[in-house]
This record gives C-alpha cells, structure tokens and sequence, in this order.
C-alpha cells in the first residue's frame, strides 16, 4: 500500500510550466550534454525555476543511473542520474511516472545547476 502523500498543485503551493523561449545549452566537464529548443521552465512556488529538457536533446550516454530516489508530493518519484566530473553525482533527476497535474513533464530532465559546468539560456537568433 502506498502511504505517501499526492498533492494537488495550487493557491498554497502553485506549479507553472511553460515552454522556455530561446535555447538551452548544458556543458558539463567540457562535453554538451544537452541543448534544446524545446525545454520547459518550471516555476514551483518559492523555489527556483527549474530547466526540464527533453530526454531526445540530451546525450544519454554521458548519463549513468544511479540508484537514488526522491519523492515529491506534487511530482511524484525521481530518479537520478550522474555525469562526468568532480561535481556529477547524481546531477540530473527525472520523473518518469510524473503525477497527472505535472505530465508534461514526463520524458524530460532536469539539472543541478550546481553540478554542472554551466547552463546556458541563448536567445533565439
């Protein structure tokens, strides 16, 4: 039986995703790992925005499963991955079975900004 909690988004906690415009660019230890036009933003209450890109514009390869997991109320279970480099323990988290108020989100990823080398948001040209 599953005793954790599953919230619903709202006024006292609210969660907004929407496309991110420009392009998003990940470096980590020297190598792109991801760079995406289609990346969204997720703005979750008082946290900080967070970059989720799609699973299909990131180097998989540099990604190692790690067995880590974290569970939110209001996305459900994440797992994690890590990448080359000092900094690349479990760096990058994903929610594979994301809850249904958060579905978008399924398929992306998203990075530590402090476990990577940079992200970077370029303009569109």
């Amino acid at each position: 039986m599953n005793d954790r909690p599953i919230k619903q988004p709202g006024p006292d906690h609210p969660i907004d995703i929407h496309p991110t415009p420009g392009r998003v660019v990940v470096i980590a230890d020297g190598a792109i790992v991801a760079d995406s036009r289609a990346t969204l933003t997720v703005s979750e209450a008082d946290l900080p925005d967070v970059y989720y890109i799609p699973r299909a514009d990131t180097d998989l390869s540099l990604l190692t499963p790690t067995p880590l997991k974290t569970y939110c109320p209001y996305k459900g279970e994440a797992s994690y991955f890590s990448l080359p480099g000092e900094q690349g323990e479990n760096a990058v988290w994903s929610y594979p079975k994301p809850f249904p108020a958060v579905a978008q989100i399924k398929e992306y990823l998203a990075f530590y900004p402090d476990r990577v080398e940079d992200i970077r948001v370029l303009p569109e040209a």
